[in-house]
């Protein structure tokens, strides 16, 4: 089980709402250096924290990001983007899975030797809509369901190496993103999501509903088919 206290963490979007809470949070609990990987400069006043410039989208970033971090415990693949669309247009679908999917997977990749030096964490920020779909953004969802299998594909193979890999599905979240999202469900603040994140993320929870509308949920998919079958398939071979 991770430890906050005395590691190194990698936020990526945390210049704001979620990504930003996750990073105040983990200085709150003495993370001894906080990356905030993000696309504009940005100063911070506490002096464990370095900005890293990161555009998930960008290989020369990811390059430069993995040289400059020293060393690594905790990797939140939190950047995302969010769009809503009709389906109709490719190019919205492309950016949606180039951001929140294919971006988290090359951070990933280019950040796995130092996690797995350390036996560390990955943890993916998704959203409900990676398990039912929302109508009015079908891309968005689209994406995060594919960045959801991602996330219990690096578990299953990450396993053996001692990282342990994590799936955030939160609910209405009360940020900058979200801010003409008229639905008929209470919004969490990203400060109780930051907390409820790692708290799991402590405890060794694979899968985290981190706010009252997910934390409805929780129970039934942990207990549920789609779970143990993922389980069951987890013990199958890793090549045939």
């Amino acid at each position: 089980m991770a430890k906050i206290a005395g590691s190194s963490v990698l936020v990526t979007g945390g210049n704001r709402g979620i990504g930003r809470a996750l990073v105040e949070e983990a200085l709150k609990r003495d993370a001894s250096r906080v990356y905030i990987g993000t696309r504009k400069p940005l100063t911070h006043t506490d002096d464990r924290v370095t900005p890293v410039i990161l555009d998930v989208t960008d290989p020369a970033h990811i390059r430069q990001a993995a040289a400059d971090v020293e060393s690594l415990d905790i990797l939140i693949n939190n950047a995302g983007v969010t769009a809503f669309d009709d389906l109709a247009d490719p190019a919205v679908l492309e950016q949606q899975l180039a951001v929140n999917l294919f971006g988290p997977y090359a951070v990933t990749q280019a950040l796995l030797p130092a996690l797995i030096r350390s036996a560390g964490a990955i943890v993916n920020v998704h959203s409900l809509a990676a398990i039912a779909p929302l109508p009015f953004s079908p891309s968005y969802s689209v994406a995060k369901a594919a960045a959801l299998s991602l996330t219990q594909v690096l578990r299953m193979r990450l396993a053996g190496d001692g990282v342990t890999v994590h799936a955030v599905l939160p609910g209405p979240v009360d940020t900058e993103m979200n801010t003409n999202l008229e639905i008929p469900l209470p919004m969490a603040s990203p400060e109780s999501v930051a907390r409820a994140i790692l708290d799991a993320v402590e405890a060794g929870t694979d899968d985290i509903f981190p706010d009252p509308v997910a934390a409805e949920l929780a129970d039934g998919w942990r207990t549920g088919a789609v779970k143990g079958l993922e389980a069951q398939f987890a013990t199958l071979p890793m090549s045939m």
